[in-house]
C-alpha cells in the first residue's frame, strides 16, 4: 500500500485548499478537527483505518503548517504595509530591467530577526547591485498581493510579500565575499554570459532560455510563434530538461551505477540552482533522483509516490506554490505522462517487429521514436490542456506536430548549450566554433515554430461555445472510451476521428458564424488601449492596435481574425501614434499580411511612427498618409476617414473614424479632446449613430455634451484597462447615461462584440 502517497496527497490537498479557497481563519480549527478524527481512527485496526489515519493526520498536517506559515509570513508582512520608516533589505538576485529602471529580489529586515521576501524597485543607478549587498535606508513596504490593479497570488508563488521603492540614497554595504547561498545565481548570469558569447546573436536568446529557463532576451514575436506552436515549455526549465541533463550524464557515466547516479543526482542539483530553484525544476529533479536512487536501494519506483512526495516538499516550503501555474502546469504534465503515455506507446508500437537489423530494424527503430516522442506529448496534454484553456482561453493545435518535429533539435541545442558554455571557460574560440555548430539546430526550432505558429487555425482561443463545446466533447468521447472498452486492444482510431471531425465542425462553425452578418464589431480587450475590429462579407478593418494587456495588442488582433479564417488584414488604420493606440502593430505585421495602413501624417521625428512605417514597407503594406478626407468599402459596408482636425499634440491631430452599414453606423474619435470634438461635429457631417466608441478611454476631457447631442448613440463602448488615470471618468459615464446609452466596458466585460443583421 502507497502509504507515503496517501499521506502526500492529503497533505498537499489541505495546503492547496487553504491558499485557493479557505479563509485565513478557519485553519487551525480544521487542523484540530482532522487531528481528532486521525486520533479516533487509530483505535481501526484495519487497512481502512491506517488508510483513514494517514488521510486525517495529512489534512491536519495541511491545514496547521499553512496556518503557521501564514503566520510567519502574511501577519508581518501586513503589519509592514504601508509602515514608513528605515529598514534594512538583503540583496539575494541580480537586477532585472523594468520600464522604470531596475527591480531585485530581496529580503528585508523586520526588525524581530525575521526576513521577508521582497521586490526591491530603483533607478538604473542601481544596477551595481550584486547578491550579498544590504541596501539601508528610509522605505515604505507595501504588500505584494496587487498586479496590475487586481489581487493577486503571483509575487506570493515566489516567496515574495512585500515590494519596496527606493527613491533616495541608500546606504549600501558589500560583503568581502560571496556567500555559498548566492553561488548558483552567480553561476547562472555566468553561464549567460557565455552562451551570449558562443553563439549567434539570432539564436542566443533561444540557447539561453533553453538552457537556464531567461526567457526574458526573447523578442515579442519569437515567443509568441512558441507559444503558438506549443514549444513554449522548451525555454522554461522543466522536466524535459532534467531528461536531456540525466540522459548525457548517464552515457558520460558509463555503466557503474553507483557513481552514474551518484554524479547524475549531484548534477541535477546544481543545475536546479543555476535554473533558479523553480518549482518545475525541482519536482523534475527530484523525481528523477528517485528513478536513479530506487534501484539502488533495492525498491521499485512508483511514480504516484514520487510525484506526491515532490509536491509536497515543494508546497512544505511554500504553500503558496500551489498556487502558480508553472507548478500546476508541471505536475499536469507528469501526471499526463505517467497515466497515458506508456499505454499509447504500447498500443502504437505493439506491431513493430523487435530485434530485427538491417532497414527493417532502422525502420522500426525511427518508429518507436517517433512514437514514444508523440506519446509523451500527448500525455502531457492531456491534464495540461484544461488548465491552459482556464487560465491562458487558448490552445495549441500543432502542438503535438511541432514537439515531433522540434524536440529532437532542442535535446541537441540544450546539451550544446551547456557544452559551449563550459568550454568557454577554458578556450573562448572553441566555444565560438561549438556555438557556430549547435545554432543549426537552435535555427531549425525557430524555423518550425515560425512556420507552424504562421498557419490560421494553429493555435486557437476558446472564446465561443463551439470551440468551447467540442473541447468539452473531446474529453467526453476520451471518457467514454476509457469506460467502455472491450478487453483486449484498444482500437483508438474511432474516438481520434471523432475528435477530429468534431473540431472541424467547431471551426467551420466559428468562421461561418462571423460570416452570417453583414457587420461584425469588436472592440478587441487590450487593458488600457484601443483596438477595434471590424468585418463585412469575408473583408476586415482594424481601428488602432495598442494597449498594456498581458498579451502583446498585435497578438489578441492577429488571434481575433485568424480564429475565424481570415489570413489577411485588409485595412489598418491608426489614429495616432501613441503606444497605447499602435504599440501593438510590429506584432501585427510580423503575424498578418496588411493591405493597406492609413496614418495620419504627424510627429515624423516619434520612434514608434518610424519603426511601424519601416516594417510596413518591408512587409510590402500600401502606405497612406491621410492629409483629406477619404472613403474605403468594407464589404456591405463602408468607412469615412475624417482627416486630423487640431493640433498641439498627437492625440488633438489624430484621425476619427466612421464606419457605416444601412442604419447602423460606428464612430470612433481616437484621444481628441472636447475642443476637437466640436470641430468634428461642425465639419464632418456626422449622422445619428448607434455605437460611439468612448474617446480617449472614457477621459473626462473626451465625450463632449455637443458631440453626444450631435451623434444621440444608443450604445457607448469604453475600451479601457488597469490605469492611474481616472479612465473612465466618472462625470463622462453619467454623461454618456444621461444621453441614454447602454455602456459596455472592455476593463469589466472583456471582448464587446456587436453584430449588425
Amino acid at each position: 500500500m502507497r502509504k507515503l502517497c496517501i499521506f502526500a496527497v492529503s497533505c498537499s490537498a489541505a495546503m492547496l485548499l487553504s491558499v485557493l479557497l479557505l479563509p485565513e481563519g478557519v485553519l487551525p480549527g480544521l487542523g484540530a478537527v482532522c487531528a481528532l478524527m486521525g486520533g479516533g481512527a487509530f483505535l481501526m485496526k484495519s487497512r481502512r483505518g491506517l488508510r483513514l489515519r494517514l488521510v486525517c493526520l495529512g489534512l491536519a498536517l495541511g491545514f496547521l503548517w499553512t496556518a503557521g506559515f501564514q503566520a510567519r509570513t502574511l501577519v508581518p508582512a501586513r503589519r509592514l504595509d504601508g509602515a514608513r520608516g528605515v529598514y534594512t533589505a538583503l540583496i539575494t538576485g541580480l537586477p532585472r530591467t523594468t520600464r522604470y529602471g531596475v527591480a531585485v529580489d530581496a529580503e528585508l529586515d523586520t526588525g524581530d530577526g525575521k526576513r521577508l521576501g521582497a521586490v526591491l524597485y530603483a533607478g538604473e543607478e542601481y544596477s551595481f547591485l550584486r547578491p550579498g549587498d544590504r541596501v539601508s535606508g528610509e522605505m515604505t513596504p507595501r504588500l505584494a498581493n496587487v498586479s496590475g490593479g487586481e489581487e493577486t497570488d503571483y509575487f506570493y508563488t515566489k516567496s515574495i510579500f512585500l515590494t519596496l521603492n527606493a527613491k533616495k540614497d541608500f546606504k549600501i554595504t558589500s560583503p568581502e565575499g560571496v556567500s555559498l547561498r548566492f553561488w548558483p545565481v552567480l553561476w547562472s548570469a555566468r553561464l549567460k554570459e557565455l552562451i551570449t558569447s558562443a553563439f549567434p546573436a539570432e539564436v542566443a536568446h533561444l540557447v539561453t532560455g533553453l538552457v537556464t529557463g531567461d526567457k526574458s532576451g526573447l523578442d515579442t514575436g519569437t515567443y509568441t510563434a512558441l507559444q503558438r506552436s506549443g514549444l513554449a515549455h522548451t525555454v522554461a526549465v522543466s522536466g524535459l530538461h532534467v531528461s536531456f541533463l540525466a540522459g548525457f550524464s548517464i552515457r558520460l557515466m558509463g555503466r557503474n551505477r553507483r557513481r552514474t547516479a551518484a554524479c547524475t543526482i549531484l548534477l541535477m542539483a546544481l543545475f536546479a540552482g543555476v535554473a533558479g530553484y523553480t518549482p518545475s525544476v525541482l519536482r523534475a529533479a527530484f523525481l528523477q533522483s528517485m528513478l536513479m536512487l530506487a534501484p539502488l536501494l533495492g525498491r521499485e519506483d512508483d511514480k504516484p509516490t514520487s510525484l506526491s512526495a515532490a509536491l509536497l516538499l515543494i508546497l512544505l516550503q511554500n504553500p503558496y506554490a500551489g498556487a502558480g501555474i508553472g507548478l500546476q502546469l508541471s505536475f499536469a504534465a507528469a501526471a499526463g505522462i505517467h497515466c497515458c503515455s506508456g499505454r499509447l506507446f504500447r498500443t502504437w508500437t505493439d506491431r513493430l517487429p523487435s530485434g530485427r537489423t538491417g532497414l527493417r530494424g532502422m525502420l522500426a527503430h525511427l518508429l518507436r521514436t517517433i512514437a514514444a516522442g508523440l506519446s509523451a506529448t500527448v500525455g502531457a496534454l492531456v491534464f495540461t490542456v484544461p488548465l491552459t484553456a482556464l487560465y491562458f482561453g487558448s490552445l495549441s493545435l500543432v502542438s503535438p506536430l511541432a514537439n515531433l518535429l522540434a524536440l529532437w533539435a532542442a535535446a541537441l541545442t540544450f546539451a550544446g548549450g551547456l557544452g559551449s558554455a563550459l568550454l568557454g571557460l577554458l578556450h573562448s574560440g572553441l566555444a565560438a566554433f561549438l556555438g557556430k555548430v549547435f545554432a543549426l539546430p537552435a535555427g531549425y526550432v525557430l524555423w518550425v515554430a515560425g512556420k507552424l505558429s504562421a498557419l490560421p487555425f494553429a493555435s486557437v482561443r476558446l472564446e465561443n461555445v463551439y470551440l468551447r463545446g467540442w473541447l468539452l466533447l473531446v474529453y467526453l468521447i476520451l471518457l467514454s472510451a476509457l469506460l467502455l472498452r472491450k478487453k483486449g486492444k484498444p482500437r483508438p482510431i474511432l474516438p481520434a476521428c471523432a475528435c477530429v471531425c468534431a473540431l472541424c465542425a467547431a471551426l467551420v462553425c466559428t468562421a461561418a458564424e462571423e460570416r452570417m452578418y453583414p457587420l461584425t464589431v469588436s472592440v478587441l480587450d487590450v487593458g488600457q488601449g484601443q483596438s477595434v475590429a471590424f468585418a463585412s462579407r469575408g473583408r476586415t478593418a482594424l481601428v488602432d492596435c495598442g494597449g498594456n494587456s498581458r498579451r502583446d495588442p498585435g497578438d489578441v488582433a492577429a488571434d481575433y481574425f485568424q480564429s475565424t479564417g481570415h489570413r489577411r488584414l485588409d485595412l489598418l488604420v491608426l489614429t495616432h501614434f501613441h503606444a497605447d493606440h499602435a504599440g501593438g502593430v510590429p506584432e501585427l505585421l510580423e503575424r498578418m499580411e496588411v493591405g493597406i495602413l492609413a496614418v495620419p501624417d504627424v510627429e515624423p521625428e516619434d520612434p514608434l511612427r518610424r519603426e511601424i512605417l519601416a516594417l510596413a514597407e518591408e512587409k510590402g503594406t500600401e502606405i497612406v498618409f491621410l492629409r483629406e478626407n477619404g472613403t474605403a468599402s468594407l464589404g456591405a459596408a463602408s468607412l469615412r476617414l475624417y482627416r486630423p482636425l487640431g493640433d498641439g499634440g498627437a492625440n488633438e491631430e489624430g484621425l476619427s473614424v466612421l464606419c457605416t452599414l444601412d442604419d447602423f453606423d460606428v464612430l470612433i474619435t481616437g484621444d481628441m479632446n472636447m475642443a476637437v470634438e466640436k470641430r468634428l461635429v461642425k465639419y464632418g457631417d456626422l449622422p445619428d449613430i448607434e455605437l460611439l466608441l468612448a474617446g480617449h478611454h472614457g477621459s473626462r476631457y473626451a465625450v463632449s455634451p455637443e458631440l453626444l447631442s450631435a451623434v444621440r448613440p444608443e450604445y457607448a463602448a469604453v475600451s479601457v484597462g488597469y490605469n492611474s488615470y481616472g479612465q473612465p471618468d466618472a462625470g463622462t459615464l453619467e454623461r454618456l447615461a444621461a444621453a441614454g446609452c447602454d455602456i459596455y466596458r472592455t476593463d469589466w466585460m472583456g471582448r464587446i462584440t456587436f453584430r449588425v443583421r
